[in-house]
């Protein structure tokens, strides 16, 4: 995702996990934040319970997941969307499009 994002002209940060995700939120909020359900330590529960306890819907979170039930995860956490793998290249930039607007956005995975 992250290639494809960049190459379309995204600023793009990535983080391995929620607790570093949450200290480059710090630096800078991002315009839309992919997120990864099951990601190491912190998980992406645990991040957006963390992520809107600090900063309620400052940037919209989209779930991107391979479980079944990406809708429903995406429902628990009060997520803005959801994008279920595998995922075409032109899903991920409407995406994009939809939840932070045009290229020269800040984006956070």
């Amino acid at each position: 995702m992250e290639l494809i994002l960049v190459d379309a002209g995204y600023r793009v940060r990535t983080a391995v996990e929620g607790q570093a995700a949450l200290a480059r939120i710090v630096e800078e909020m991002p315009a839309l934040i992919l997120l990864d359900m099951r990601m190491p330590g912190m998980n992406g529960w645990d991040f957006a319970r963390e992520f809107r306890a600090r900063h309620g819907r400052a940037a919209p979170i989209v779930v991107v997941t391979a479980a079944e039930n990406a809708r429903a995860s995406a429902a628990e956490i009060e997520a803005d969307g959801w994008l279920s793998k595998p995922f075409d290249l032109d899903d991920v930039l409407a995406l994009a499009e939809r939840h932070a607007g045009p290229p020269g956005s800040s984006m956070a995975r």
